[in-house]
């Protein structure tokens, strides 16, 4: 199996250069909007709409051959898209192009990229550190995206594939519950609190609502001025979240690679809109419904496979009522022993944090899960429990001798 990283790669520009990415960036774009527009909404297929449009592409904008193509594969993809959300196609803004071997090189031997622009080809000089250093060091990329951030500076995300190793086999499972209070807790009580990150978002949403309201009062630059601010804002908030999962997700798949561990994460897929679902609080929904936990998911997936750590999902049902101690589901229903960040079971009398508690049920529903029968191994007490819960629910309340 191939895995495909992105290293993201800032250029150092002359401003002759910076007008001939600029003016390539233009080219493809208009180009992208062009497919988009003469060719019926309903066509899909690629190699239709090429041999639709191709040679009027290039004739119009000046794109070499291969460029012209990844126009017309990004309107294609980009329908494709479109199609499964249920919504339009937008526009195309002039601030990314597709290369690939033929357009684009990498030399390490200065560090240095060759793409081709509309005036012909260009070499660029790469203003990187050791971090993208160590991974193009003996690398042979095919393909890059160009890119123009907000402030004027360019980048060129290259892709690298590579062979990741493969999981070795353990019994051992590092369960973690996710959560708000604590982002990660782990089966082994290590916990990533998130204390400060819910402070950090508190101040977030004050000074965003304070700018709001100024933006509607205002004069017209002052409004201006406070959509600018809340643009800014946004893009402070999501790289904070960013940098928060990439450091969580980072430490996890460190950890258990180190002590040959798998990881048992829950399969939480459309918990948002189910619990949207119930009544909340705006504050709540905000709370709920701001950090970025599939993200969180997103990397902790490509970090384990890049280690060779085996990630496994499990179903979450019942895991933060069911005592890990006993496997005891408080007999009444509607009833729970677990009141908020607190677990206290009735039958064996266990008493500790409820997240911790979660996690060691996810844990052992992962080992079952992780070992080598699969799901036939679902022996333990718990999963029969939970596996005669889901067939009958009034046995859900029953106790596990």
């Amino acid at each position: 199996m191939k895995q495909v990283l992105t290293v993201s790669c800032k250029l150092q520009v002359t401003p002759e250069q910076s007008t001939k990415i600029d003016g390539t960036l233009q080219a493809f774009a208009a180009a992208c909007g062009y497919v988009n527009e003469t060719v019926q909404p309903t066509l899909m297929n690629e190699l239709a709409i090429q041999s639709l449009v191709y040679h009027d592409v290039r004739a119009k904008f000046g794109l070499s051959a291969q460029l012209a193509i990844h126009a017309i594969r990004r309107v294609s993809g980009n329908r494709k898209t479109a199609k499964k959300d249920g919504k339009p196609v937008g526009s195309f803004a002039p601030t990314s192009a597709t290369y690939d071997a033929r357009t684009f090189s990498f030399r390490e031997k200065d560090w240095t990229v060759s793409l081709t622009t509309i005036d012909g080809r260009e070499r660029f000089s790469l203003a990187i550190g050791n971090y993208q250093i160590g991974l193009l060091k003996g690398q042979k990329p095919k393909t890059a995206t160009l890119c123009q951030r907000k402030d004027g500076t360019y980048y060129l995300n290259i892709q690298l594939e590579s062979t990741p190793p493969e999981p070795e086999k353990t019994s051992k499972v590092l369960g973690c519950d996710l959560g708000r209070t604590d982002i990660v807790v782990t089966s082994e009580g290590d916990k990533f609190s998130g204390k400060e990150i819910t402070r950090i978002r508190e101040c977030y949403a004050s000074l965003r609502a304070n700018i709001q309201q100024k933006a509607t009062r205002g004069t017209r630059s002052t409004r201006r001025r406070c959509r600018e601010l809340l643009k800014r804002l946004s893009g402070k908030e999501r790289r904070f979240q960013e940098l928060v999962n990439h450091t969580i997700s980072h430490r996890l798949v460190t950890r258990t690679k180190l002590s040959n561990q798998a990881i048992a994460l829950e399969d939480l897929t459309g918990i948002r809109e189910r619990t949207n679902q119930l009544p909340h609080t705006k504050k709540e929904r905000r709370l709920s419904n701001s950090w970025a936990f599939f993200e969180l998911r997103q990397f902790l997936i490509y970090k384990a496979i890049k280690h060779g750590v085996h990630l496994v999902f499990v179903n979450p049902r019942y895991t933060s009522q069911t005592c890990h101690n006993c496997n005891h589901i408080h007999p009444v229903r509607g009833e729970s022993y677990r009141s908020g960040k607190k677990f206290s079971c009735g039958h064996c009398g266990w008493n500790g944090d409820a997240d911790y508690n979660g996690a060691k049920n996810i844990s052992a529903l992962g080992a079952t899960v992780n070992a080598p029968e699969g799901s036939e191994m679902l022996s333990c007490s718990l999963s029969e429990h939970v596996l005669r819960a889901v067939e009958s629910p009034t046995l859900a309340h029953e106790r596990v001798a």
